[in-house]
């Protein structure tokens, strides 16, 4: 096998290997603060206080369902989701199609950058 040949191999199995998430962009924590805008009149992501909806404190690798204190729908309740990325990002494109029967009147973000800007801010904010 050629050098070259042994290079195009090695860069096909590292593409492999990294998967399908070693393309995807990174979010900007500031430009997802901004985006947060949209979400600041029912949650909060800095104190265990709810509002409307439930406070995002330690969201990242929580039930769903699961916040102290708050009232939250049975869909909610019985959809045995674990707040990650790919299912807070699932949730905040389409909520009522995520998880139908939730009480969240949302519509959800259309743009896939606004989703993972604020991730990021969420990940930095609530302990993520």
């Amino acid at each position: 096998m050629s050098n070259v040949a042994r290079r195009i191999a090695w860069a096909m199995a590292l593409a492999l290997l990294a998967g399908p998430h070693a393309a995807k962009a990174e979010g900007d924590p500031a430009k997802g603060k901004k985006v947060f805008n949209k979400c600041r009149t029912c949650h909060v992501v800095d104190a265990e206080q709810n509002k409307v909806g439930p406070n995002l404190v330690g969201l990242f690798g929580r039930e769903a369902g699961s916040v102290e204190g708050f009232k939250y729908s049975d869909a909610m309740m019985a959809s045995g989701i674990v707040w990650e990325d790919e299912t807070i990002s699932a949730y905040l494109k389409d909520p009522k199609g995520y998880i139908p029967g939730n009480r969240m009147v949302f519509p959800g973000l259309r743009k896939d950058q606004e989703v993972e800007d604020l991730l990021a801010y969420l990940r930095q904010e609530t302990g993520g």
